[in-house]
């Protein structure tokens, strides 16, 4: 028989070799010189709880709560989460479950759900002397409301770090893909624990490589990997990389109605075309606070009658577009009862962008579910959004891009860095 010393080392080796066997991954450091955490568990009761996470190495972490809806954050240096699918699903004491990813290049962070107020106690990191292991344990105290609301509003999360993008000389359309959800924030789960900021980082990529292949775009994405990034900085860098075209890959869950199925292409709109709509874009709008962070500030206020004209023009291309990819996709795809529709999505709010966001099928659905994780239905797919994109720049063209002339005009404020 094995030691236990040696059963461990076995499995953190395993934890760091398997993945890179079964294919590449999306990470910024060797695997190495990363931290893995192999186990979770939750221990304690209703007036005090401790998160143990175990771990390859040491780290240090930094804790902060957030009120509305009550959460616990704990920041850490990047951490290869090698935990099984249900780790984070059960409640014990006054945790409700916890999420965690990579928040920010280099930082992981976990996201505790708390059944109420609570304050997050003194971190401990212990060595354990007969495996090596390394035991972080968060303990959760049980605290009156007005003390939990006091410490929310003393907290200062630090945040995460926006890219810079340079425009280039290139003057062919660019074309920015958002992969929705990532890292901590897991979208929507589907039966059997696949996750929907998975799916649509998939599909994303194959879109990109479509693209790419033609020539005809530069190509960009929103995120580049399984990392979180706050709704207001997709919206950023759309606008600071001057982006012609921006389209959001996300894939809806009703639970209680597994029969619901199809695609739907949603453009901005202050008023939503009916209740689901309005219901849809106020869960996705919830991404930043799912992933414990505050929501950031959107585009600019519109403030005279040039960039209200900007406005309006580039809500018609959206709406353009959104027809013209709905009669690409509705031979090659199932589409839902009402496939074009309005709401107010956050990361639609670009006045000088024209974006669509596309719900690709309905993880609850066994059917959409299956055709999703299908490299040939996926192909296909992206073909047809392919094409639309196509017939968008080519009309555009045939306009002379008023829109980009109308973003000059208004001088619509900068984004600050």
């Amino acid at each position: 028989m094995p030691s236990r010393a040696r059963l461990i080392r076995t499995l953190l080796l395993a934890a760091l070799l398997v993945p890179a066997l079964t294919g590449p991954r999306p990470v910024a450091a060797q695997d190495s010189e990363r931290v893995v955490a192999i186990a979770a568990e939750l221990a304690g009761g209703a007036a005090g709880t401790k998160l143990t996470i175990t771990l390859s190495k040491p780290v240090e972490a930094r804790a902060f709560v957030m009120e509305r809806p009550d959460r616990a954050v704990i920041d850490l240096p990047e951490v290869n989460f090698q935990l099984g699918p249900e780790a984070g699903r059960r409640r014990e004491g006054l945790v409700q479950s916890f999420r965690y990813g990579l928040f920010a290049p280099g930082r992981s962070r976990i996201v505790v759900d708390l059944a109420g107020p609570a304050s997050v106690g003194a971190i401990e990191t212990v060595t354990r002397p007969r495996d090596g292991a390394v035991l972080l344990t968060i303990p959760f105290q049980k605290v009156e409301r007005e003390a939990f609301r006091k410490a929310a509003a003393a907290s200062d999360p630090a945040p995460a770090p926006k890219a810079v993008v340079r425009e280039a000389a290139d003057q062919r359309p660019l074309v920015m893909i958002d992969a929705g959800h990532g890292g901590t924030d897991p979208g929507a789960i589907a039966v059997g624990g696949v996750l929907e900021k998975d799916i649509v980082f998939g599909f994303a990529q194959s879109l990109v490589t479509k693209l790419e292949e033609s020539g005809r775009y530069r190509v960009r994405m929103t995120r580049d990997r399984d990392v979180f990034v706050p709704l207001a900085e997709r919206v950023r860098l759309a606008r600071e990389a001057k982006a012609d075209l921006f389209v959001s890959i996300h894939a809806d869950s009703i639970s209680s109605a597994p029969q619901v199925r199809g695609a739907t292409i949603y453009t901005g709109s202050e008023k939503a075309t009916d209740a689901e709509s309005a219901k849809l874009a106020e869960r996705e709008n919830k991404a930043d606070a799912a992933a414990g962070a505050d929501a950031g500030e959107g585009p600019p206020e519109i403030t005279d009658i040039l960039q209200e004209l900007t406005l309006r023009e580039t809500r018609g291309f959206s709406s353009g577009f959104a027809r013209t990819l709905m009669g690409q996709l509705n031979p090659v795809m199932e589409m839902s009862t009402k496939p074009h529709r309005e709401a107010g999505f956050r990361v639609l709010r670009s006045p000088d962008v024209p974006s669509v966001l596309v719900e690709l099928g309905y993880l609850s659905s066994k059917r959409d579910l299956e055709m999703l994780q299908s490299p040939e239905w996926r192909a296909g797919v992206t073909g047809s959004m392919a094409k639309a994109i196509e017939l968008f720049f080519a009309n555009r063209a045939t306009l002379g891009r008023p829109v980009a002339t109308a973003r000059r005009a208004a001088a619509i404020a900068p984004v600050s860095p």
